[in-house]
């Protein structure tokens, strides 16, 4: 870090994403943070008091990343629910395969750090929740999509679209997402959902 560049938590966040990037969250500790960024180790605790506040606070930056992208998606309603689903679901796999691909080092330390900092990720997954199931409700209320049945619960429903697409976005399949065709294969699934979503 430049002599007299004042150090705040972004600084700090950044420089824990290289650590990660170059060891690995097992040899990753507060103290290589601090010597990357040339200050004590009680610098970058007076803006993070323990390294599990700070692994928790670069896996909640990280997991958010692409977060106002979809929200804006979720959130348009000048497009009709149904492309806006099938947007979101797209945008979200193509979000997941670029961190795939253009960062393997990091993307397979934040797998490792996501499963440690539980909270963080079920916030993420909560946050995407409620993004499907706004979606859904306004499906619901321009009368594209069912309220009845399965589908008289949004939060119910979201959860069930959510869990029918794990394969294109939870990371025990990062493998999947570069297979040839997996763009089509989420299209397809789509296409089931979509009908199964629709009012009769």
């Amino acid at each position: 870090m430049p002599a007299g560049m004042p150090l705040d938590a972004d600084t700090i966040l950044s420089a824990t994403e290289e650590v990660l990037r170059r060891h690995g969250p097992a040899k990753a500790t507060v103290v290589d943070v601090a010597r990357a960024l040339g200050v004590s180790h009680t610098a970058v605790y007076r803006h993070f008091p323990s390294k599990l506040a700070l692994r928790e606070a670069v896996t909640r930056r990280w997991l958010s990343r692409d977060r106002d992208a979809l929200a804006a998606i979720a959130g348009d309603s000048r497009v009709p629910p149904p492309r806006r689903l099938r947007a979101w679901l797209a945008a979200m796999l193509a979000a997941k395969q670029a961190k795939a691909r253009d960062d393997p080092e990091l993307f397979a330390a934040y797998g490792v750090l996501a499963a440690e900092h539980s909270s963080a990720a079920a916030d993420h997954v909560a946050d995407l929740l409620g993004q499907l199931r706004a979606i859904l409700v306004d499906g619901v209320a321009d009368g594209t999509f069912a309220s009845e049945g399965a589908l008289a619960d949004a939060t119910t429903a979201a959860r069930a679209v959510f869990d029918a697409t794990a394969r294109f976005h939870n990371p025990a399949h990062a493998a999947e997402w570069r297979a040839p065709g997996i763009e089509a294969d989420l299209d397809a699934v789509c296409t089931v959902l979509l009908t199964g979503l629709r009012a009769r």
